[in-house]
């Protein structure tokens, strides 16, 4: 079992059942949508950001991101990290049917993939210090030809399968991933690479 300080969010009860089977950590639900209309919900999760900080774990399909959106929209990012899972096709055992985009969700994943995606979202293991912000900016994007220019679209879309992360990641949470995953020079670097590619 890790330690972790954050609390974590998830969709709902499952998600909540199998990261309980791996962390140590207040896990909180949104109850899929209904933290739209729950009030109450969003004053705790608020409350609980600016407390320990949170972790966004939702699934890496369209209503998980919507409901990650939500939530950064409602709790100032100082106060938030954000783990993302691989888009890997599948279904739940305990689902008949393949959600509608044909993904697995949190609850899917394997201990490793979680505790990874938990790392890269620079979830702080009881113990440690808090990660160093790293320097990666707008502009570097910019530069880079991942924002702003033409096939910047492409180049993101190619880096975000580079990297093992979901295809609907904006290039604003791209940007906030990249900073907790990589230095600017590891970037540059798996840039080049793809750029060879394209």
């Amino acid at each position: 079992m890790v330690k972790i300080r954050e609390a974590i969010v998830v969709e709902g009860r499952y998600d909540k059942n199998t990261l309980s089977q791996i962390v140590d950590a207040p896990i909180l639900e949104t109850s899929g949508f209904g933290i739209f209309k729950d009030q109450q919900q969003m004053r705790l999760l608020r409350r609980v950001a600016e407390t320990r900080g949170l972790i966004v774990f939702t699934d890496s399909d369209g209503a998980g991101f919507v409901i990650r959106n939500h939530i950064k929209s409602a709790i100032p990012g100082k106060y938030l990290k954000h783990a993302y899972i691989p888009d890997i096709p599948g279904k739940e055992r305990r689902k008949a049917a393949p959600g509608k985009e044909g993904k697995l969700g949190v609850e899917g994943m394997s201990r490793e993939i979680i505790l990874e995606a938990l790392r890269r979202a620079g979830a702080t293991r009881e113990g440690e210090n808090a990660p160093a912000a790293s320097a990666i900016t707008k502009q570097d994007f910019m530069d880079w030809g991942l924002s702003g220019g033409a096939n910047a679209g492409q180049r993101r879309k190619a880096l975000l399968k580079k990297l093992d992360l979901p295809e609907h990641m904006s290039a604003n949470a791209l940007l906030q991933a990249v900073n907790q995953l990589y230095s600017s020079e590891e970037l540059k670097r798996i840039l080049d690479e793809i750029n060879e590619q394209l």
